[in-house]
């Protein structure tokens, strides 16, 4: 890569500064030698935490915690030195672990996280960063006073791919942009509660599992994995992929908080999530900028332009509509529309520097200072907003958004999805 020139070195800048680049020093009082590693411990070790786990076991793997005691011996196997647990609370006792993964369903995010900062360590949490927005603000909070190394599982943020969205989205390839259509296919929610109560399964901490949720029987309708399906422990497609989708034009477009937002889908249930959903975002002028309309789709819901017939037929995926073109994306690919319009188009000189690795970032900021690009004060907003559209669904009203007071004007009935209500004996 040649070196940018002033004008591309103050937009790397300018884009380091919206999305969170900071250099974030280490609270840790250990010093680190080159090859030092991290004393690092994983709640939740099985499926996005087996991945998570194995992105870290480059360092010192020194306590894993699982509320399903075979999925925790099967993770033990791998790493036999790791102390083990099933309460995350007693893992945070152990003296040396320097900094913590949260793999946990959404619904135990907060909780774990919180505990985890206010016991002096760095914090890895899976996207979304919490359930709801009032805990998401007091994640950011807690953070900030405790000086502590964080990055949100938004892996997909540190691709190439995305960093070459941002760049033709921010040097002007397709003109001023003031309209984001973001979509994704299939759609969880859509349920009936069970009826019947099955036992619990040998080895597994049902009540644990719960954590701060109010008590129901158990049944394998909520877990594992299908929680997404419920709004007592998930937010649905929105809160599944929402912060890998909307993460691109938050970046790209230097977004935080929306001003309001409005969303409609099928009849709203009050314990399963929307199948489909449409989520209509306005966002304000940032400087020069204009504001921006965002449009989310999930099930089988797609921009206007598919019907159009502008858009090959990708599946789940990223539109900015600019003056000058369109710009269509997605995980690993990208295109200017319509083509015939930048057959001579010259891409710009890369000027956002490519990614060491989503937990690699985290893992050296966390020994030596440095950036990670997904830190809670970038990825805090970003989750806001993203939970924001379930807010307004579960609702029914079109919220005008005070980000300040966590609070949409007019609108009462949206306070209790903004904020949380734990059962005795969770606290925030």
């Amino acid at each position: 890569m040649k070196k940018p020139n002033t004008r591309r070195q103050f937009i790397k800048t300018s884009a380091a500064a919206a999305t969170g680049l900071t250099l974030l020093q280490s609270g840790s009082a250990r010093t680190y030698a080159a090859n030092d590693k991290l004393n690092v411990a994983v709640i939740g070790v099985a499926n996005q935490g087996a991945y998570n786990l194995d992105n870290v076991s480059s360092q010192n793997v020194v306590a894993l915690c699982d509320v399903n005691e075979s999925l925790l011996a099967g993770a033990a196997q791998k790493h036999p030195s790791a102390q083990t647990y099933s309460d995350f609370r007693r893992l945070l006792d152990q003296k040396d672990v320097e900094a913590v993964v949260v793999a946990t369903p959404d619904h135990t995010h907060a909780v774990a996280t919180a505990a985890a900062i206010r016991s002096g360590r760095h914090v890895y949490c899976e996207k979304p960063l919490t359930r709801t927005v009032a805990e998401c603000r007091r994640i950011q909070e807690l953070a900030r006073e405790h000086g502590c190394v964080t990055q949100m599982g938004t892996q997909i943020h540190a691709g190439a791919n995305y960093r070459r969205v941002v760049e033709l989205v921010q040097s002007g390839a397709i003109g001023t942009v003031a309209e984001v259509h973001v979509w994704v296919g299939g759609g969880f929610g859509n349920k009936e509660c069970p009826k019947d109560t099955p036992p619990v399964p040998k080895g597994l901490h049902y009540d644990l599992w719960l954590g701060p949720v109010e008590e129901r029987p158990y049944h394998p309708d909520y877990l594992p994995f299908v929680w997404r399906h419920w709004w007592a422990f998930g937010g649905g497609t929105l809160a599944d992929l929402g912060c890998h989708y909307m993460d691109l034009p938050h970046w790209a477009l230097e977004l935080r908080h929306p001003l309001t937002v409005e969303a409609e889908g099928p009849p709203v249930h009050a314990e399963s999530a929307a199948n489909w959903l449409v989520a209509r975002y306005l966002y304000p002028a940032r400087g020069d900028k204009p504001p921006v309309n965002l449009t989310w789709y999930h099930g089988d819901r797609r921009p206007p332009q598919f019907a159009e017939k502008k858009l090959p037929e990708w599946g789940s995926g990223v539109l900015f509509v600019g003056s000058k073109g369109m710009l269509l994306c997605d995980y690993g690919k990208h295109v200017l529309l319509p083509e015939k319009d930048f057959a001579e188009f010259t891409t710009p000189e890369p000027f956002i520097q490519d990614s060491i690795g989503h937990h690699l970032e985290w893992i050296e900021a966390c020994k030596h200072g440095g950036p990670t690009s997904c830190n809670f004060d970038y990825s805090g907003p970003l989750t806001e907003a993203v939970l924001l559209g379930n807010v307004a669904f579960r609702s029914g009203k079109k919220l005008e958004w005070d980000p300040k007071k966590l609070r949409a004007a007019g609108a009462p009935e949206a306070d209790q999805f903004i904020d949380y209500r734990y059962r005795k004996g969770w606290t925030l």
